[in-house]
């Protein structure tokens, strides 16, 4: 009995087993129902990530409305940076109704855009002045009014603020989503929030684009996904796609 010869045998039948089993494996997930998958990211998400929240520094309704509008394109960290001193000069919108637009530019010079998210916030101001009596209106149909917010912002205020169940769809949030197959033929922010919303039970909605968005900006990042470290690389579509090709 060649004892070398039988070894080799048995391991090289090992290894083929192994490809076999994995190959299966990255076949059952790329045929994973949708259902499926987030199932398993959401579970995962809730087990470890269980506290999400906003990055942005505010104490009212209308420091994170200012907020949110400086975050586009620019980064919570700058907005953050930018933030003391403009509310300290414009604590509320009133204030901030009043100032001139080089007062607020000069203020928020080092964020992106700054001459029209001024513009924005200056207009923001007086219309919550004007029409909606100095408090940040609470529906998202009244927010969409205000100069500067859209959907997004508007709904990343209503989700944080009052828990509403909605999802916010920014650059992380679209990526993350696509990537990770969530979201399949989903071609613009609009139609990925309605599959998300449509997918994620209410009560999970708020706390979820946290997480994707959370996700992406720390594991899932647009040049250089960190997916062998990643704890939801099991249900990632992406993952399976490119961790089979390299058998």
């Amino acid at each position: 009995m060649n004892i070398n010869h039988d070894f080799i045998h048995i391991s090289n039948l090992s290894a083929q087993k192994s490809k076999i089993l994995l190959h299966s494996s990255h076949k059952s997930a790329e045929t994973m129902k949708t259902r499926e998958r987030y199932a398993g990211v959401l579970e995962w998400f809730e087990e470890n990530m269980p506290v999400a929240e906003t990055e942005l520094s505010y104490v009212d309704p209308f420091q994170l409305i200012v907020a949110v509008i400086l975050s586009a394109q620019c980064t919570d960290k700058r907005v953050n940076m930018i933030t003391p001193a403009l509310f300290e000069r414009f604590p509320d919108p009133a204030s901030m109704a009043g100032a001139t637009h080089e007062e607020i530019t000069s203020l928020i010079r080092s964020c992106s855009y700054p001459n029209n998210k001024a513009k924005h916030l200056r207009g923001m101001a007086e219309m919550i002045v004007s029409r909606f009596h100095g408090v940040v209106p609470g529906e998202i149909t009244e927010l969409t009014q205000l100069p500067g917010v859209g959907r997004k912002t508007a709904n990343v205020i209503a989700s944080v603020l009052w828990n509403k169940p909605v999802i916010a769809v920014d650059t992380h949030v679209f990526r993350v989503a696509q990537r990770i197959g969530l979201t399949p033929g989903a071609k613009n922010p609009l139609a990925v929030e309605l599959k998300l919303t449509k997918e994620i039970p209410e009560e999970k909605r708020p706390m979820a684009h946290h997480w994707l968005l959370l996700h992406g900006r720390y594991t899932c990042t647009a040049r250089k996904p960190s997916c062998k470290s990643c704890g939801i690389k099991g249900w990632c579509s992406y993952y399976t796609k490119h961790s089979a090709n390299e058998w």
